[in-house]
């Protein structure tokens, strides 16, 4: 009952802040966002039978544990990390190695200790390294995106 407390309350929170974010650039960066939690949860999937981590409750537990983070939090920061530090490049890179080291190690202990899950086969640096590397080929087609749409309202 706990543990559906938690993924419920990481849903609504990071929700409701959505109607704090400017609809322009929800709009905006909602394809660089949509791409994102779509590998994301490639990733995901991937590692549930490479045994990347596990939860007590099985494998219902893990999808209804990655799904909460993956369509909360996950998909509701990008946006707001989009919106807040978009064209400040070392800003975008300094509140990342923040929020992915913050994820990769006391939240991700807190979540172990609270048997939300255990990490298996990766080591939290591996999740740091990775969410970082994510932001970055976030970064990056975002700009690709922005070129694409100056090229088009040049036509």
């Amino acid at each position: 009952m706990f543990l559906a407390f938690i993924r419920i309350s990481l849903i609504l929170i990071s929700w409701f802040t959505v109607k704090f974010l400017p609809k322009k650039s929800f709009f905006k960066y909602l394809p660089v966002t949509l791409l994102s939690t779509s590998v994301l949860l490639t990733e995901y999937l991937f590692g549930i039978p490479h045994n990347w981590w596990k939860a007590k409750g099985g494998i219902k537990t893990i999808v209804n544990n990655g799904l909460t983070f993956i369509f909360g939090p996950y998909f509701v920061g990008n946006l707001w990390i989009f919106h807040l530090t978009y064209k400040k490049f070392w800003l975008y890179t300094l509140i990342n190695l923040v929020l992915d080291y913050t994820l990769a190690y006391p939240l991700n202990k807190f979540f172990e200790k609270i048997h939300l899950y255990k990490l298996k086969r990766i080591k939290p640096i591996h999740l740091f390294l990775i969410s970082l590397g994510y932001s970055f080929f976030n970064y990056v087609f975002q700009l690709l995106l922005d070129k694409n749409e100056d090229n088009q309202s040049s036509i």
